[in-house]
């Protein structure tokens, strides 16, 4: 009679284990949002983490269990765009070429339609801003793009198949990892639009096609198949 609890007690843990990090990314997410919302009403200097804490309605070592300083609060923010854009990434078939799938993954993290991506995008350029007079915020920015890049190059492997050049699949993911960073940064120096004209999803195109234009990784004779390399 045991061991029936027993196996059941085992077969719950995953599911457990899984709700405990889904809170945990969303009280992480509730404490990033108070930062950013504080930020964009007083700034970094003028904002306290016991005021972050309060507006996140969590106690102040709720948040420094999770961070460890004020800026490092937004890094979920920030980094949600590139999270998006690898699961994309990840998605794509073998049948679609390295270069296209880049590209395809990328516009559609800065573009899809919904409240969530636009609130995403001016979440990042309100952070960018406050980050050229922050040099611990803009830290903060280039530790999540540090991230990215090392979680985008396992996806670029795996993409680019058993025969690509270790090296060359690395040179790719940092310039990847690089044509989303500028595109946003530029991005975030105009007021222009999410969508349209000078929108984060058509400067990634242009940055995308000019950093990574040269990697001999995205043409169709080093993959062996003759797959097209770009839309």
């Amino acid at each position: 009679m045991n061991q029936p609890r027993t196996n059941q007690a085992r077969a719950s843990r995953p599911a457990s284990a899984s709700l405990t990090e889904r809170r945990k990314a969303a009280t992480q997410l509730d404490i990033a949002r108070a930062a950013a919302e504080l930020f964009a009403e007083k700034g970094p200097d003028g904002t306290t983490a016991e005021e972050i804490a309060g507006r996140a309605g969590v106690a102040l070592r709720t948040f420094y269990r999770y961070f460890r300083s004020k800026q490092d609060a937004v890094g979920p923010l920030l980094s949600s765009g590139g999270d998006r854009w690898r699961a994309l990434l990840a998605e794509a078939g073998p049948e679609a070429g390295l270069g296209e799938a880049l590209e395809t993954a990328a516009v559609a993290s800065l573009s899809t339609p919904g409240d969530t991506t636009e609130e995403g995008l001016r979440w990042t350029r309100g952070l960018l801003r406050a980050a050229q007079d922050d040099p611990a915020l803009r830290a903060v920015w280039y530790r999540v793009n540090q991230e990215s890049e090392e979680r985008l190059l396992p996806v670029v492997t795996r993409l680019a198949g058993p025969g690509a050049d270790p090296l060359e699949a690395r040179l790719l993911a940092a310039a990847a990892t690089d044509a989303i960073r500028v595109a946003l940064e530029q991005w975030a120096t105009t007021d222009a639009a999410t969508t349209g004209a000078g929108s984060p999803a058509e400067l990634v195109v242009r940055c995308l096609r000019e950093l990574t234009g040269g990697l001999r990784l995205l043409t169709p004779e080093a993959r062996g198949d003759g797959a097209r390399t770009s839309p």
